[in-house]
């Protein structure tokens, strides 16, 4: 695909005016240093906020710090009259800048924490999505930890004796594939670099066993093309797919049947029990399986999931399948690297994995920029959740960080889900990624039985059709109980998150800052679920009455109502708000286990039933992705349910949007995804477009749109005013105003382009916002490219 135009010529005379002219050959250093004999300068990426300074920096390297002063290594260097921290991305023979170049300060550490292949996404990360290298660079390497850092470089040194089982670190070449499936010849979709071909690499001694020959029938037998999915991996190629994931579980691997984890095992707000006491979904074990694929063929592989639940999925798959943690101790192949393990545990884990001690990775979204060595496989689960796309600029989306990387180091790419996102079913259309999916049959035999229960369903039911769980549904559960525990989703946390008036139904309102009321028990006072003001005294502005009734029912309430009507029967209530937090598995014994969305424990050998209700609230929103995200929510619980065939049954509850209802009952998200494709496609909606919201105060919108080529009046819908945020302007991503602007509220304008336009609109305005930085223009803006919502 060729490359577009350069921004206006306005822009790039702008530019010129506050960026340094094209660098010439600079004076020689003070003769007080003594700089380095050979390679004397270091190209620099320095951590600036200024978008404008968004380029690298050349110093002069000491003699002293020539040994230390490696690519990848950090730096503390004199900028602007203050220490400023950076890493090493290149020595030189000299420099092309015009002026003396200043001596680095000090090296922080010779641990080269920056891979080549790291800086390379990064940068490619900041330009896909119009930011600066050093806000990805802040998202791809974690925090240094000395001690933890000192603790591995003495276990590493030279004369000390390497963990059992562990390879030798050193840098591997990348192996491509020279016959992969043919999504390699497809039309580019979001990886903007070419891979570089390399020899692949024999399987190497520390790989097990179990890692080389399959123990037991393949997870992959029932997809078509699985199997020659999981062969181009094992193969060294680079094969690209979405996968669309059978329900169910795993079926225990002979020499490892795990466990269930007791109940009184809880973590406080988070499940945190040994991966290997966890019983195993398909789906989990379906990734070790393609883990495993790449080991085979001596690459390393990256897994990139929601949250630390999932990742204790993939672990315990992985170790299921003969890929063991590593421990810095006993050696290993398999590191997690999540936020909530700690600031040491995870910097002696990403050192394992800078250094190829450990070569598969399972971790939650930062973890797509892991340093592995010799990677040949990316998988990204479930790339739906909000979890996966940072809060932080330039707000990147792990699918799309994963893409880049599989196209630049020539690893092969496994999108999977349970359901499928629109933008996951474009990539399959574009033909950028294949499809791999079960036939309608092996679905069919694999999933629950899925009712619909609706008004018109129930009309006969009589008056108990009305009520929010129907006797119908009272029924199953009754029925299902006898057979095991039954799952009970309810959309929202807490008691009774939303209140409203008794008489007149107005929504009960926070008289501080007009926030929603809620209830947390039964005897508690009203409170503002956004600023936390308690209303004992409420009374509704519309007719005076101090009566509430419920207008959402929670977790928790709910659970109160089912421990009364099925008295006896243990009621588990998982979520991040519930008092014993999110459980991660539960037994087999008959049980109502009350869980939000995403907080669904596995049982084991399968619910009964589930019951999924207020189906009405999920897709009661506004926003492009509602029916995708409802269906994505319902097939994640629904697929923990036993099939049809050993008596499973799922009733989704109440007047949900018609299209994801009729996609669950047949179990067909490539249905849903299809339709609403085609629907973006005729009205310039994304995926269908690439979008960019910019977002601030009106001037400072007005002016950065004006210096975008791209922007004109047939692309840009809006500026519009958006509401201002509850805990102020700054949890919208503005962060300050224009002086005289405090109480404007800020607005936000939509660029739509043709996707084949997407590079050079965010080099477009990337160009606007330096040339807004170096002109100290006042006013706030935020810029995000492929937002998840555009309203």
């Amino acid at each position: 695909m060729s490359e577009p135009e350069d921004t206006s010529r306005a822009v790039q005379d702008t530019l010129l005016t506050v960026a340094p002219a094209a660098p010439r050959r600079g004076p020689a250093p003070p003769a007080s240093h003594q700089i380095a004999a050979h390679l004397p300068v270091a190209r620099l990426a320095l951590d600036l906020a200024p978008p404008h300074l968004d380029r690298p920096f050349d110093y002069l390297v000491p003699a002293t710090m020539s040994d230390d002063a490696r690519p990848g290594v950090r730096v503390k260097v004199r900028f602007a009259g203050r220490d400023v921290d950076g890493y090493v991305l290149e020595r030189l023979d000299r420099s092309d800048h015009d002026g003396r170049l200043l001596p680095l300060r000090r090296v922080v550490s010779a641990e080269p924490v920056l891979a080549p292949a790291v800086a390379r996404l990064a940068r490619a990360v900041a330009d896909h999505y119009a930011g600066t290298l050093s806000d990805v660079l802040r998202l791809a390497v974690p925090p240094r930890h000395a001690r933890a850092e000192q603790s591995f470089a003495a276990r590493t040194a030279p004369g000390a004796v390497p963990a059992p089982g562990t390879a030798p670190a050193g840098d591997a070449p990348v192996a491509t594939s020279a016959g992969a499936v043919a999504a390699e010849a497809a039309p580019a979709g979001p990886p903007v670099a070419e891979p570089v071909p390399a020899p692949a690499e024999p399987v190497p001694a520390s790989v097990p066993a179990a890692a080389r020959a399959p123990h037991q029938e393949s997870v992959w037998a029932p997809y078509r093309a699985g199997a020659a999915f999981l062969a181009h991996v094992a193969g060294g190629g680079s094969p690209r797919a979405v996968w669309t994931a059978l329900p169910g579980l795993a079926p225990p691997a002979p020499e490892a049947v795990p466990e269930v984890v007791p109940e009184g095992r809880r973590g406080g707000g988070r499940s945190r029990k040994e991966p290997d006491a966890l019983p195993v979904t398909h789906w989990a074990a379906a990734v070790a399986e393609a883990v495993r694929a790449a080991r085979s063929g001596g690459r390393g592989a990256l897994v990139v999931v929601p949250d630390a639940r999932d990742v204790d999925q993939v672990c315990a798959a992985l170790a299921a399948a003969g890929l063991p943690a590593w421990d810095a101790a006993t050696g290993g192949e398999v590191v997690r690297l999540t936020a909530d393990e700690g600031p040491a545990p995870r910097y002696r884990a990403f050192l394992a994995v800078l250094h190829g001690d450990a070569r598969v990775v399972v971790g939650t979204r930062a973890a797509a920029f892991a340093p592995v060595v010799d990677l040949g496989l990316v998988v990204c689960w479930n790339d739906g959740e909000d979890t996966l796309a940072e809060p932080r600029a330039p707000y990147p989306h792990a699918r799309e960080v994963l893409a880049l990387r599989s196209d630049q180091e020539g690893a092969a790419f496994l999108l999977g889900s349970h359901g499928r996102t629109v933008a996951a079913h474009a990539l399959v259309v574009r033909g950028w990624a294949h499809e791999l999916a079960a036939p309608r049959d092996v679905v069919r035999a694999r999933a629950p039985r899925v009712r619909a229960l609706t008004s018109v369903e129930l009309a006969a039911e009589g008056p108990g059709a009305a009520a929010r769980i129907p006797t119908a549904a009272w029924r199953t559960a009754r029925a299902a109980l006898e057979q095991g525990p039954v799952l009970v989703q309810v959309p929202r946390s807490g008691y009774v998150p939303v209140v409203a008036c008794a008489r007149c139904r107005t929504p009960a309102r926070c008289t501080v800052c007009h926030g929603p009321l809620a209830l947390s028990g039964p005897q508690a006072t009203p409170q503002c679920a956004w600023c936390g003001a308690l209303a004992g005294g409420w009374s509704c502005a519309e007719c005076h009455w101090t009566g509430l009734r419920s207008v959402r029912v929670g977790s928790q309430r709910t659970a109160e109502e089912l421990g009364r009507a099925f008295a006896g029967v243990p009621v588990q209530v998982s979520g991040a708000a519930a008092a014993g937090g999110v459980l991660g598995a539960v037994s087999a014994r008959p049980a109502l286990v009350v869980a939000t969305p995403g907080a669904e424990p596995v049982a084991e050998g399968g619910y009964a039933a589930a019951l999924l209700l207020d189906a009405a609230v999920s897709t009661a929103h506004v926003g492009l992705d509602v029916a995708q995200d409802a269906l994505a929510r319902w097939l994640a619980a629904a697929a923990l349910v036993r099939p049809a065939t050993a008596g499973g049954q799922v009733l989704l509850v109440g007047d949900a949007a018609p299209a994801p209802t009729n996609a669950l009952v047949r179990w067909d998200p490539a249905l849903l995804a299809d339709r609403e494709l085609d629907e973006r496609v005729e009205l310039s909606l994304p995926p269908a477009v690439r979008v960019a919201a910019v977002t601030g105060d009106r001037p400072a919108v007005a002016a950065v749109l004006g210096r975008v080529a791209l922007a004109g009046p047939e692309t840009v819908l809006g500026p519009v005013e958006v509401a201002a945020s509850p805990r102020g302007r700054g949890a919208d991503g503005v962060d300050g105003a224009a002086p005289g602007l405090v109480d404007a509220p800020p607005v936000r304008a939509v660029v739509r382009v043709p996707v084949r336009d997407g590079r050079r609109l965010a080099r477009e305005l990337g160009a606007s916002v330096a040339v807004r930085s170096a002109r100290r223009e006042p006013g706030s803006v935020r810029v995000e490219l492929d937002p998840k919502e555009i309203l």
